[in-house]
């Protein structure tokens, strides 16, 4: 937990009025997140450090008639690899969104890289443009059999504890190691107070369990009657909106004024572009006030509510002893961010900081992968995806091997091979990307991170994957003679070029998938069907996995 900072005869003189403030923001609409009221006052600023809202003189003074002044924004639970980008290019992005804090989980580098990953992670939060609290991620592998680059046990998490920008635990995904009361488990969740929960769909007495072994919050709920229950059995619920997982419309009548403080936002995973175009949390607010919610009530979410449940005490509101982290906008109903400020200074449209590279992760050779063929015929199991979700359904068809692709009725060949050593690859088949032609390929796939490729032909799946393979990690859309590439030089995860970089370059991958016919982001779609922790139908470097079954089945029923 984070305290207010011990106070200085200096800051009291300030705070009494009898010494001048740095910065005074004069006559602004400020909003009080514990009364819910917009009060109309002076806000004044010391080293980086609200004073209070009163009468005060300032070095400098800023006419804010007219405008509203919130606390900076808080997302509750990210993954910043997901946005495929370094942690400062990351923060350099959303801080003009308004974001001054996030909360997340490096569990995807560390996958491929262990402890290792988390220091560069950790290492790489130091001159941020925002405050970014960690994590520790819970579940290195998400299950036993998901083995990818790394192995955390609690010894391992242990040398964090304590560190700055260690917060806590992150999404514990392991539900069936709880229920059976794992001991190493048990010894993972006693490393912090502050745990996270994963827990899609789990119900009645199992979630009972689950919460009773420690876990407080939840950001997996995609039913309203989902998220009731765990509310009422006292989790936190983060609610979210990623690039694919878009639950605020079905979720965000559970907000009330009596609700609000055990509710937060979660953009989870976000692309850059998404982030760029359409913003952060302050996208994520603006679709709740677009979906009924008062706007009082989604500012409360980005900021005390979560300032709150992460202990927190020295952000979250516009009030004396907090850090001067707040944003100016012109309309709380609209929610457009004017400027932002971070413990107390303004946050501008600064160059990019130069990028620390990761050592090589791909170890698999092109030729690692083997064939992708598959044989037989009958009834075979074919994931569906559910657009705006990363749940799958587990559907049936009637198919033929040799009659794959079957454009017809979109079902597509899915490949998983491992980008840690040559093994022989995962083949699956998949409904719902809707190419008509080409392939693509990444080597972000959520949790173990191995290569992942669907397309219309052996030869285009098999370019595809060739391509991410030499760039040491990439995403690559392949359209007959065109391709498009992202090169993800860190951990086969991020980009260490400049997030404008990064945009331009999913512009591109987006034409060519466009011309490829299909669902929309269908890059992040592919990034999450081997993440065998969410229902239902999945595909890993061994083949199709029942997550109902909780096991490995064989594609031909």
């Amino acid at each position: 937990m984070i305290a207010m900072e011990p106070f200085s005869k200096d800051m009291i003189d300030a705070a009494c009025g009898m010494k001048p403030a740095d910065l005074v923001l004069d006559d602004a609409f400020l909003y009080n997140v514990f009364t819910g009221s917009w009060d109309t006052g002076t806000l004044a600023i010391k080293n980086g450090t609200i004073l209070g809202i009163g009468d005060y003189e300032g070095k400098k003074t800023r006419d804010c008639s007219g405008l509203y002044i919130v606390p900076g924004l808080i997302d509750a639970h990210v993954h910043i690899e997901s946005s495929l980008l370094t942690p400062p290019e990351y923060a350099r992005l959303v801080a003009l969104h308004g974001t001054t804090t996030v909360i997340a989980d490096p569990h995807e580098i560390a996958n491929v890289a262990g402890a290792e990953g988390i220091e560069y992670m950790r290492a790489a939060r130091q001159n941020a443009a925002i405050d970014i609290q960690y994590m520790l991620p819970s579940c290195v592998p998400s299950t036993p059999a998901d083995v990818g680059g790394a192995v955390l046990e609690a010894a391992d998490l242990h040398r964090f504890m304590g560190k700055e920008g260690i917060l806590g635990l992150g999404e514990m995904m392991n539900v069936p190691g709880i229920l059976a009361a794992d001991r190493a488990i048990s010894e993972k969740l006693a490393l912090s107070s502050i745990r996270d929960g994963h827990a899609p769909g789990l119900s009645g007495k199992n979630l009972n369990a689950y919460i009773l072994a420690g876990l407080q919050s939840d950001h997996e709920c995609t039913t309203f009657a989902e998220a009731e229950e765990k509310l009422k059995k006292g989790m936190y619920i983060y609610i979210r909106e990623g690039s694919a997982e878009q639950n605020i419309e079905a979720l965000i009548p559970l907000v009330t004024a009596a609700t609000v403080s055990r509710c937060c936002f979660a953009t989870d995973d976000c692309h850059a572009d998404l982030l760029m175009d359409e913003g952060h949390i302050d996208r994520c607010i603006r679709k709740a006030i677009a979906c009924g919610l008062d706007p009082g009530l989604a500012i409360r979410m980005a900021t005390l509510s979560p300032a709150d449940r992460f202990g927190l005490a020295d952000r979250g509101a516009l009030a004396p002893g907090r850090r001067a982290d707040l944003c100016i906008i012109d309309d709380p109903e609209k929610f457009g961010i004017r400027e932002v400020f971070v413990k107390g200074a303004a946050v501008t449209a600064a160059s990019p900081a130069p990028q620390s590279a990761f050592p090589p992760t791909i170890r698999c050779s092109p030729s690692g992968p083997g064939t992708i063929r598959i044989t037989g015929h009958g009834m075979a199991r074919v994931i569906g995806l559910v657009p705006g979700q990363i749940v799958t359904e587990s559907l049936t068809y009637d198919c033929n091997a040799d009659d794959i692709p079957d454009l017809d009725r979109d079902i597509l060949k899915v490949v998983v091979c491992s980008r840690y050593r040559d093994l022989p690859a995962g083949v699956g088949l998949v409904h719902g990307f809707g190419f008509r032609n080409g392939a693509i390929a990444c080597s972000i796939s959520h949790d173990t991170h191995n290569i992942v490729a669907v397309g219309t032909s052996d030869d285009a799946i098999r370019n595809a994957i060739r391509e991410v393979i030499g760039a040491q990690g990439a995403m690559v859309a392949i359209l007959g003679p065109d391709s498009s590439v992202l090169p993800l030089d860190c951990a086969g995860l991020m980009s260490t070029l400049p997030y404008e970089d990064v945009v331009r370059r999913l512009s591109d991958l987006s034409e060519v998938t466009g011309r490829m016919g299909g669902i929309r982001n269908p890059f992040m779609y592919l990034s999450f069907l081997a993440l065998t922790v969410i229902p239902s139908l999945r595909i890993t470097n061994r083949g199709v996995f029942d997550s109902a079954m909780f096991r490995d089945v064989s594609l031909f029923i």
